[in-house]
């Protein structure tokens, strides 16, 4: 069936990238062939479920963004301005979103190489009334350490996984979670943690190792080796 293009994607770029260092901003870093954004840009733009893609920039860049942006669809592409905080920069792009984008997708910049069978994913679960979070089991074995670095316990990691993005979430479901954190007083660190505060069902569904989160110097190079081995 087809049903259009009613996903609406929150690309959230307005962090200042302090761990990676030096004056260029880190979403603006070139990686893999391309700027960072541009890639999660291009990547939702390809699909032809998505009528919007909001891009959330610090306010230093909203005004002069960089010229390389404007090689997307403009048409289908929106500017916002970041906030104090991550939670507040994705409810400034929340409601930069058309009205007719009822799924939306709230995406980390700093992840260039999602895949589309995630993307997929994602959006299947938010079309059943769901919030979804792309996400990884966890292999590793956790240890929980204290301010000395002692180690002060094994953790069991049955059942954890690692969050990726995209999260995605019927548009009333992540409205009403970040309106109701607004009044409680609630901040997160991605926007599932809202709706599950607010009692909403989410859920996890396969993400991907290309998805990594670049974060510092290191995880450029591993971004870069990824996408020679897919190429």
């Amino acid at each position: 069936m087809n049903i259009g293009p009613d996903v609406g994607v929150v690309i959230a770029a307005a962090g200042s990238g302090t761990r990676v260092g030096g004056k260029e901003l880190k979403q603006f870093r070139w990686v893999a062939g391309k700027p960072m954004l541009l890639h999660s840009l291009q990547r939702f733009q390809e699909r032809p479920d998505v009528g919007m893609v909001v891009c959330v920039l610090p306010f230093s860049a909203v005004g002069d963004p960089p010229p390389w942006i404007f090689q997307c669809d403009t048409e289908r592409m929106i500017v916002s301005v970041g906030g104090a905080t991550r939670a507040e920069s994705v409810r400034n792009g929340i409601g930069e979103l058309p009205e007719s984008c009822r799924i939306v997708l709230v995406h980390d910049a700093a992840r260039p190489l999602v895949t589309d069978e995630t993307i997929d994913r994602v959006i299947a679960e938010a079309r059943a009334g769901r919030g979804a979070v792309a996400g990884l089991p966890v292999v590793d074995t956790l240890k929980r350490v204290d301010a000395n670095g002692r180690i002060a316990g094994t953790v069991d990691r049955a059942g954890l996984w690692r969050a990726q993005t995209p999260q995605g979430f019927p548009r009333e479901m992540i409205i009403r979670a970040h309106e109701r954190a607004v009044v409680s007083g609630i901040d997160a660190t991605d926007d599932a943690a809202l709706c599950e505060a607010d009692g909403a069902t989410v859920v996890v569904v396969p993400g991907s190792e290309r998805a990594l989160k670049v974060t510092d110097e290191a995880d450029f190079a591993r971004a870069d080796a990824l996408k020679r081995l897919k190429s």
